[in-house]
């Protein structure tokens, strides 16, 4: 167990991600690859390695997902265009000054189509629904600089009905609290410039309670820690200005306590295997911790926030100030 962060064997541990095209596990993770080159590269980006991957490759692999039909992005060439892929995909070409590749009024047609008479958005053209989805169409929307064209009195009016009795949001309207849609609601909110919606007392006591004797945080009551909400919890925190109410100390510890000393990447908890989902909201998570060198995270988009800064969309978050040891 490392005290300290191990960026090169984080760094090594991303850039062998894609030489595992023969293990089985590769290709049933396929639905899930555009957004894991997300994850990877704004991992690598928070590190201030965001040089690690080719950028040429990686371009051209998120531009082989383009579907023609749907006008959008699948996670995976010859699969289905979706939402949660289409904003990977966005914010993947964003990262990589490659937006001038999107057909935008395509992809701005195709968002709009997914959104219901309730406000809620599907996640593609099957119809499932979540308020996951709602925060991949504001994102994707105000990082093309198409939010005007939401219908956002809609949109807020479906996320008001998820609220619940102790300030948290579900997944659909009367589904409990969970801290990953309290991260997606609020963001949300916080694009559309609406953070009046959210209850802030009482769901920054509900999201300060998530931290265990440990240090960890659980993504609701009576689950065990995991690194993810480190990510979570701390995006909603540090939106609403309460990072203060959480052990900053005591989480770092245990996010750094989950990295594999080996090969590198960061588990759900100590002694678990590592992945690249729970090694980039490791690492956000402890960017927003301040801790010593690494880059600044914007909580609201989950992107390096320089480049949300120079798009001019920088909102009122408060991250802790970065340590320089």
């Amino acid at each position: 167990m490392s005290t300290y962060l191990l960026v090169p064997q984080h760094v090594a541990f991303i850039r062998t991600l894609g030489d595992s095209k023969h293990e089985l596990s590769y290709h049933l993770s396929a639905h899930l690859r555009m957004n894991a080159v997300y994850w990877g590269l704004t991992a690598l980006s928070i590190m201030g390695h965001e040089d690690a991957l080719d950028r040429d490759e990686m371009v051209d692999f998120v531009m082989s997902c383009w579907d023609e039909e749907a006008g959008a992005f699948s996670a995976h060439p010859d699969h289905d265009a979706h939402l949660l892929s289409t904003l990977s995909a966005i914010q993947i070409l964003l990262m990589q000054n490659a937006l001038d590749r999107v057909d935008i009024d395509r992809v701005l047609k195709f968002i709009l189509s997914l959104q219901k008479p309730s406000g809620v958005f599907a996640g593609d053209a099957f119809g499932e629904t979540d308020t996951r989805f709602v925060y991949c169409a504001v994102n994707a929307l105000s990082l093309l600089g198409k939010l005007d064209a939401l219908d956002v009195e809609k949109t807020v009016s479906y996320i008001r009905r998820c609220r619940n009795f102790d300030g948290g949001f579900g997944h659909v309207a009367g589904a409990e609290s969970h801290a990953s849609q309290v991260f997606v609601c609020v963001a949300a909110l916080a694009i559309l410039d609406r953070l009046d919606e959210v209850d802030q007392p009482t769901l920054c006591w509900w999201l300060s309670e998530r931290q265990r004797p440990n240090g960890g945080l659980n993504g609701r009551p009576e689950k065990l820690e995991d690194v993810c909400y480190s990510f979570w919890v701390l995006s909603a925190l540090a939106i609403l200005d309460k990072l203060a109410w959480i052990d900053s100390s005591k989480l770092e510890a245990f996010i750094l306590s989950a990295q594999d000393t080996e090969s590198g990447g960061i588990a759900d908890r100590p002694g678990d295997m590592p992945d690249v989902f729970h090694t980039i909201f490791g690492l956000a998570g402890l960017s927003l911790l301040g801790y010593p060198g690494l880059v600044d995270l914007d909580p609201v988009y989950c992107m390096p926030a320089s480049i949300i800064e120079n798009l001019g969309l920088r909102k009122g978050w408060k991250a802790l100030q970065r340590r320089t040891s």
